[in-house]
Order: C-alpha cells, then sequence, then structure tokens
C-alpha cells in the first residue's frame, strides 16, 4: 500500500502520507510468476539429476539464456569463413602541399553497374588495380548536410547492465550489488541517504521534480545553450514494461559525484559517477555535426569507378561534453560518429592519387554473447524481468554450463548437452517466443486482462505430460558427452585425463575413473612465461567465495611461491618499447604491465592456450 522508488525523507513521508488501496491483480501477477518458475524449476531440475548428474538445475528463464549462448556457439561452429578484398586510395587535392589536402577514399562501386563492388579474389583485386594504373581522378559529388546525434535514455535495469559492462567492466551481479547499497542509503552528514531510485526497472519515465532540477544545473554549469527547452520524454517502451515506476537516476542531481566521493568506496563512486551522468546527458541538447559525403570518380582502362569518403566534424557538443554511451565490440578509443576530416573539395576538383592498397578480409561469424549482449538479447525477446537477468547470469556459470573467457560466453559440454537433452524433451519452455509468451501473460494478469489460475492450468497439464514421459524416455547422457578430454595423461595408471565438473567447479580427473581416483586442479598453460619468476603462466578461474566468482584470471602455475596475476589475457609477443609482459585490452588492442605502452596488438598470431 506505501510505495515509494528512492529511500530519502521526503519521498517515505510522502508514500506514508497517500497510501494506496492494495492492487489485487499486481498480487495475483506475482503470484502466478513465482508458482510458476517454482514448478519449472522443482519439476525440470529433477529430470537433469536423473539423465545427466545431481547439482544441475534449469528454470524458465535459465534454460533459454543458455540455449541462446549454445546456439550462438552453433551458429559460430557452422560459419564457413568468405574471402573479399577492399582497395582503398590516398588522395590528395591539388595542390599538394600539406597534410590538411590528404585523405582516405575507398573503392565503392563501378559505374553504370548495380549495387556495391565485390572483389572476391586477390586475382579480381590486381585487375582493378592494373584498370587503374594511369586513371584520372575527378570529384563527381560532394553533399553536405548537417546531422545530429541523440543523448541515451536513462538507464533502466538492463541498460545499466550493459553499460556497467562495457565502461567498468562489473558483471550485472556485482553492478546490482553495487546499485543495492547505492539504493539503500550512504552515511551522509547526519543520516543516512539513498543515492539512487530503485534498480529493478524497465521505465524511462523520469519525475518532474528532477527533470527541473537536471535543467537547472545543466544551464548553471554549461549554459542555456545545452539545455532544451522543454524536457526530454522517453518513450522506447520495453515489453511490458512498468510505466509506473521511474528511470533508475540520483536522488538528487545537485549531489553530483565529486561533491560526495568522500562518502563512497571507489566501486561506488564509478557506479553512481555513469547513473549521474546519464541522467544529466538525457536532458542535454543534441551534439550537431557538418558531415560531408565525397564521391570520387576514376577513368579506368576498361571501366569507370567510384570511389567514397566520409568526414565530419563536430559543430556542437551539446551531451557529449558529459557522456557518450558504449556500443558492443566498438574498438578502444573509437568513436563511429565522428569521420576523417576532409579538405574542402568541390564538384569538378582534380585530385591526385598518391597510392592504391589492397587489403584481403574474411566475413567474421557472429560474436559469442558478453553480459552485455545476452542482458540485450534477453530484454529484446521479452525473456525475463530487470530482476532476473543477474542471478540467471550467475547461475550458468555456477551450474558451470557457460565459462567466460575475454569477457564472452562460451558454453561447456555439460551446457551443451544440458539444452540438448531440454529441447528435445520441451520444446515449449526452451522455446524463445514461448518463454516470451509466458511473459506476456504475466504482464496481462498484473494489468487485469487476465486471471491467473487458468493460465496456470493451461501451461501446466501438457507440461506435466511432458516431464513424465522425459522421466521414462529419455536416456541417461554418458559421462563421455560431458567430460572434456585433454592431452593430459594420469601420472598413475597412464590413462588420458579428462575436464570433469564438481560441486566446486571443474578440474581434471582420470577417464579411468572409479577404479582410478587420481584428481588435479585444472590449469590451462597459455604459451607465455611469467614476468616475476618465469614458470608459465595458466588460465584459473576465481573461486565462488570471491566478488567475481568463475571469473577468468591469469596466474603463475608456481602459485603461492609466486603470486602473479592478471585479469587481463597474457600475449605471446613481448612489449616493442621495454620487452615487458603484454596483455590485450578488448579485442584488438593491448597495453604493458611492465610499462606505460598502449596500441594495437602484433600481428602475429597469438599462441594457441593448452590444457
Amino acid at each position: 500500500r506505501v510505495v515509494f522508488h528512492e529511500i530519502t525523507r521526503e519521498a517515505i513521508t510522502e508514500a506514508f502520507a497517500d497510501p494506496r488501496d492494495l492492487d489485487k491483480d499486481l498480487i495475483d501477477a506475482q503470484q502466478a510468476r513465482r508458482v510458476l518458475d517454482r514448478i519449472v524449476g522443482y519439476k525440470l531440475s529433477p529430470v537433469l539429476w536423473g539423465k545427466v548428474r545431481r547439482g544441475l538445475s534449469a528454470g524458465r528463464v535459465q534454460s533459454v539464456a543458455l540455449r541462446l549462448v549454445v546456439d550462438r556457439e552453433a551458429e559460430i561452429n557452422a560459419f564457413i569463413p568468405t574471402e573479399y578484398w577492399s582497395i582503398d586510395a590516398d588522395m590528395s587535392k591539388r595542390p599538394q602541399n600539406g597534410r590538411e589536402n590528404l585523405f582516405t577514399a575507398s573503392l565503392h562501386a563501378i559505374k553504370k553497374t548495380k549495387g556495391r563492388i565485390v572483389i572476391p579474389n586477390e586475382e579480381r583485386s590486381t585487375e582493378i588495380l592494373n584498370d587503374l594504373a594511369g586513371a584520372s581522378y575527378l570529384v563527381d559529388e560532394v553533399r553536405k548536410r548537417e546531422t545530429k546525434s541523440r543523448p541515451a535514455a536513462p538507464f533502466i535495469t538492463s541498460t545499466l547492465q550493459q553499460e556497467a559492462y562495457r565502461k567498468l567492466r562489473f558483471t550485472a551481479r556485482r553492478t546490482m550489488a553495487v546499485a543495492q547499497q547505492l539504493y539503500e542509503g550512504i552515511s551522509i552528514g547526519d543520516e543516512q541517504t539513498g543515492l539512487i531510485t530503485y534498480m529493478r526497472t524497465d521505465s524511462t519515465n523520469v519525475a518532474n521534480q528532477a527533470l527541473a532540477q537536471a535543467s537547472e544545473y545543466i544551464k548553471g554549469k554549461y549554459g542555456a545553450e545545452y539545455a532544451p527547452a522543454k524536457p526530454r520524454v522517453y518513450t522506447k517502451r520495453v515489453r511490458g514494461a512498468q510505466e509506473a515506476h521511474e528511470a533508475i537516476r540520483p536522488t538528487s542531481i545537485m549531489r553530483d559525484p565529486q561533491s560526495i566521493r568522500q562518502h563512497l568506496s571507489n566501486e561506488q563512486a564509478r557506479l553512481y559517477d555513469l547513473i549521474w551522468k546519464r541522467l544529466v546527458a538525457s536532458q542535454m541538447n543534441d551534439a550537431i555535426f557538418d558531415s560531408t559525403s565525397v564521391r570520387i570518380g576514376a577513368n579506368g582502362k576498361s571501366a569507370e569507378y567510384e570511389f567514397r569518403v566520409n568526414g565530419s566534424i563536430l559543430k556542437f557538443a551539446g551531451f557529449r561534453v558529459l557522456y557518450m554511451e558504449d556500443r558492443d565490440d566498438t574498438p578502444i578509443g573509437g568513436d563511429e560518429e565522428i569521420g576523417s576530416t576532409l579538405p574542402h573539395l568541390e564538384k569538378g576538383d582534380q585530385v591526385d592519387c598518391l597510392k592504391l592498397t589492397p587489403q584481403q578480409h574474411f566475413t567474421q561469424p557472429p560474436p559469442r554473447f558478453t553480459e552485455a549482449s545476452l542482458v540485450k538479447k534477453l530484454e529484446e525477446e521479452g525473456i525475463g524481468r530487470p530482476s532476473t537477468y543477474a542471478p540467471t547470469l550467475s547461475t550458468l556459470m555456477d551450474r558451470d554450463y557457460v565459462l567466460k573467457d575475454q569477457g564472452r560466453f562460451n558454453p561447456t559440454k555439460l551446457g551443451t548437452a544440458v539444452t540438448g537433452l531440454l529441447t528435445q524433451h520441451f520444446p515449449d519452455i526452451m522455446d524463445i517466443g514461448f518463454t516470451a509468451r509466458i511473459e506476456s501473460d504475466l504482464d496481462e494478469i498484473a494489468e487485469g486482462e487476465k486471471q491467473w489460475t487458468p493460465v496456470l492450468e493451461k501451461f501446466y497439464s501438457p507440461f506435466g505430460k511432458a516431464i513424465d514421459k522425459a522421466m521414462k524416455e529419455a536416456e541417461r547422457i554418458p559421462r563421455d558427452q560431458i567430460d572434456e578430454e585433454t592431452d593430459e595423461i594420469c601420472p598413475d595408471c597412464g590413462r588420458p585425463m579428462v575436464i570433469k565438473s564438481g560441486r566446486f567447479g571443474r578440474f581434471l580427473s582420470c577417464s579411468g575413473f572409479p577404479e582410478c581416483k587420481v584428481s588435479q586442479p585444472l590449469l590451462h598453460r597459455v604459451g607465455v612465461e611469467c614476468p616475476d619468476c618465469g614458470s608459465d603462466l595458466v588460465q584459473r578461474r576465481a573461486g565462488k567465495g570471491s566478488k567475481s566468482r568463475n571469473k577468468i584470471f591469469y596466474g603463475c602455475s608456481n602459485y603461492p611461491t609466486c603470486t602473479f596475476a592478471s585479469n587481463a589475457r597474457p600475449l605471446p609477443q613481448p612489449c616493442p618499447e621495454c620487452t615487458g609482459l603484454l596483455v590485450a585490452m578488448g579485442r584488438t588492442n593491448c597495453r604493458c604491465l611492465n610499462c606505460e605502452h598502449k596500441g594495437p596488438r602484433p600481428e602475429e598470431e597469438l599462441v594457441e592456450a593448452t590444457v
């Protein structure tokens, strides 16, 4: 009956002064969700105990999330790379009198043909280069326009988890734990004060008082030109969003990150800074760019070619002075919105081609899911609620269904086997569309459009029959389908060692078990020497009692004598500046642990990790 979205004196006093009637529809929806999740979890998990091994679990949301990871891995394994080539031209405006006249354009098309040019192999690339030998280059078209970039909406649960992973490398579980601390309150002055609104929400609504504070702060800090005439309203709906909630925002905009930094732990300060900047930026004006698109014609010996180049200059920073949203797979230091700066070009200008550079490429498979992209996928498909994302991802790792390598989920043989069993015998439960429809039914119960008992009855009748059938007919999955082979040999009996999953995670065990009971900790050697003692570096996983449980890190095989450890993957090539240890940064960059060197990874192939 008493509802508040922030733990502050004003919010709680106001809520108790105006209690509402009990909402039976919300109560029924919560009851239906709890019963449904228990039916699925309590009934499905024993099937896995009997057909795979004890200690496993299944659930309405977690099993579909696991299927997404397993299906993505199948896509990657089935992917066949296709070769293609590109040709870039280093050009200069006439006269060639300075670096400001230099730019690079890309071959886009052969004139009088439809679509973009496709260069399938080196032979075709060489033909085009020969055809362009001695060609003249003329500007065919220059298009100039003003473009705008809008700020991102205030955080909801899913976008907070995604952005905290991208910017701070916080797991979903860690993000929600720190957000809970900020919501419950921090001691500032003489009282405990909640710093953010409730963090389990799918609404982008913001209270009028907070909007007014944001506008006042922006005008005072940056100037009136940075604040829109009217507050920005974000209307994009998440499936089943409960619009009565608010977005995740600071309880007071005037409480900026710097002013309360001394009262917060490091991770609290970093997350609060993210939430505060996102909300304030969401109420700032657009960034404005002057964008230019240039088409350049080249008269080859047998055909006419078209090169294109785009450039943009930031004209007005707008919200970008404070905050920019990250994206999945954006290169470190990259900025997709700002192109190269171009010299002043007009139609009819002649330009000089200084160099033509062919480059071989291969199409890439879809990337494995990160925490951010998996949460985004679950949200897009309407699977789960804001409160379920973090525990779902944690459960997948706790059960050893997935491993996280370089921040991406990789299904284990156990996870793949469990998904196969459940998909075969419980196709509805594992169907993304079916799970989303169940979520829709629960939302309709909350809105008073459906009764909860008929919804459960409709679900349980076929589900109960499927459980009985699976217990009778499903074949037990052999151990060799879950155990992962290695090149290690048992020191006692000479049989191969295999990777097993147990109560405390994955470990090496003799394949001759139970006759031979040898077991060892699981160590993945990464082909790089420890910079401290020269022993092999190995891949490890944080224990379940730590804050970063199940997270992969790299340490010395000589532990505990040597305690070297790194969260980033070591690279086999030495630092070009000091010969120290290089570690990976993102997918394409690296940094040195010994000096301040940062840059692209060395081109040499990385040494493949071995067990």
